[in-house]
């Protein structure tokens, strides 16, 4: 992985965290994602328009993804009513990069390196670590199912994603068509779910909701470009370094704990994106 995707990667990092951050202080947080998914597809639709249109095999992948996307947002809307940022946001993102990784390892044609695949493993333990609080912090324990559900749903866009857009040649025209899907998707789920008051927020929320999806939107374009550019499992791994971001968000932002395991878990990330840059 050249220098320069290594800095875009981490710089989508702080972008994921950004957004995370933006959904969670909404009072409600399914409304503030469905309000950054909608922004996202009129954004995606109008940016996929300038380009080629996607041949029948890219609209397979392109399916999925949008599929993948709505299932991951619902997860996390629910989970972030449930527990805190620096809580969910590890849990949800943590186990991602280790589901990944195998499935690379055993399917695709990816080369890594032992040292990056230590890398991953600390990466991953790190995560876990930082994840570990959820059962004794005496928030509710059922942000831990919504948010792997997140986790197993990040994976599968992950893979998704990276292969789709290489089948593609144009990661532009990719990320603005799964974002068009993706809101096609996850609005008739919102409405099912919460009925049309989800739909109903003031200008705040809608300003919100709409930085939110320019934070979410540039750190996946670089994410799935990055993606043609290195190994799909190094930079799903990277981009979980955004935990660090999102801990330090929720510790100035929202007043969250930042106990001795959070930065042991932060130490452990740190060491595993070293790892994974040698």
């Amino acid at each position: 992985m050249s220098l320069g995707v290594f800095l875009a990667v981490m710089g989508a990092a702080l972008l994921h965290a950004t957004w995370n951050a933006l959904i969670k202080q909404g009072t409600s947080k399914l409304s503030g994602m469905l309000i950054m998914t909608l922004v996202q597809g009129v954004a995606g639709f109008a940016i996929a328009m300038t380009r080629d249109w996607p041949t029948a095999e890219v609209w397979l992948w392109l399916l999925a993804s949008g599929m993948f996307h709505a299932a991951y947002k619902l997860f996390l809307a629910y989970a972030y009513e449930q527990g805190d940022l620096s809580r969910v946001y590890p849990i949800a993102r943590g186990a991602a990069p280790l589901i990944v990784i195998l499935i690379s390892a055993m399917f695709l044609a990816d080369v890594i390196l032992p040292l990056e695949y230590l890398g991953v493993f600390i990466l991953g333990l790190g995560i876990l670590t930082m994840a570990q609080g959820a059962f004794a912090s005496g928030e509710s324990r059922r942000l831990v199912p919504l948010a792997l559900g997140s986790a197993i749903a990040t994976a599968g866009y992950s893979l998704v994603d990276g292969l789709g857009a290489r089948v593609s040649g144009d990661a532009v025209a990719f990320v603005g068509w799964l974002f068009a899907l993706d809101a096609l998707l996850f609005t008739p789920a919102c409405l099912l779910l919460r009925g049309r008051g989800v739909v109903v927020a003031d200008l705040r929320a809608w300003l919100m909701g709409g930085l939110a999806a320019a934070a979410s939107y540039g750190a996946y374009a670089i994410a799935v470009w990055a993606m043609t550019q290195a190994p799909i499992a190094l930079v799903a791994a990277l981009r979980e370094t955004s935990i660090l971001f999102a801990v330090l968000i929720g510790r100035v932002v929202f007043a969250e704990k930042m106990g001795a395991a959070k930065v042991i878990a932060a130490t452990l990330i740190v060491s595993g994106v070293a790892l994974t840059r040698v």
